[in-house]
């Protein structure tokens, strides 16, 4: 399985706002022995947002999709998912209740009648509104769910408020209610070394014999202005644990024949 984040939202690009999903999706994966293959910014063109939801739903892949589920005119998530999908929207009966219940609770901490039919109270069961046939994702910050659809190419999106107080915890929900099968814990590990004074064009030969030799991925994170290291070249592997010490092994050792200066080895 492929993990994926789709980030939507103008604020994002513009700079107004900086993103954190991405850390976060990244943190909550790794602790579960998984990897996140890519990330799409996208901003509040409904367009644009409707085709890179039809692909995820295509992908056969799991998605992660941030922001724009609100209920406000610049909020087109939930309708350009239904666009992608070739569904309606309808209101969810669980959203609905949770919903209700919601404005109930508010109402109540305010001091105020319950008036559900009031305008304001009726516009906000938009939020309710998802693709004919979607699952909700329980929200424990003010019970407003995300949801959550499989399109035809078995690619499952997962969607969820832009607010991080409410998002995280509701992707946490969807990865151990939903994807546990897939955990691969302790499954992934890397080990690199400081090297300094080199071009990465000297190096790429040993990266090559390497990924030939061994069943790793080989990283070269070039850095101009470390404040530590300076000027150097972060070079390792990366794969399942039992692969890494052989490759680790030759690595270092097609580094001293190349008379690199070595710095601090590091594990991850």
């Amino acid at each position: 399985m492929k993990f994926g984040v789709i980030i939507i939202g103008d604020e994002i690009l513009s700079g107004k706002r900086a993103d954190k999903h991405l850390a976060k999706a990244i943190e909550l994966l790794g602790a579960r022995g998984l990897q996140l293959a890519y990330a799409h910014y996208v901003g509040d063109e409904p367009e644009r947002i409707t085709a890179t939801l039809a692909a995820a739903f295509a992908s056969g892949d799991t998605v992660f999709s941030f922001g724009g589920i609100g209920a406000t005119p610049d909020d087109h998530t939930r309708q350009c998912a239904a666009r992608a999908l070739g569904k309606g929207l309808a209101l969810s009966d669980e959203a609905q209740g949770l919903i209700l219940q919601r404005m109930k609770e508010v109402a109540e901490e305010q001091g105020q009648p319950f008036a559900p039919e009031r305008p304001d109270n009726i516009h906000r069961l938009q939020m309710g509104m998802f693709p004919e046939g979607a699952s909700i994702i329980p929200n424990p910050y003010n019970k407003i769910p995300g949801f959550s659809h499989a399109g035809a190419g078995q690619g499952r999106v997962y969607f969820v408020p832009g607010f991080p107080v409410m998002a995280w915890p509701m992707v946490e929900w969807a990865l151990d209610s939903h994807c546990s099968d897939w955990f691969q814990a302790g499954a992934w590990a890397e080990q690199s070394v400081i090297v300094f004074g080199a071009m990465e064009s000297l190096l790429t030969p040993l990266m090559e014999q390497l990924e030939r030799h061994h069943p790793v991925k080989v990283f070269s994170l070039p850095s101009v202005d470390h404040p530590q290291y300076g000027r150097h070249i972060e070079l390792g592997v990366k794969g399942k644990p039992a692969d890494l010490s052989a490759a680790y092994t030759e690595l270092l050792e097609g580094l001293r024949a190349l008379e690199m200066p070595l710095g601090p080895e590091l594990v991850h």
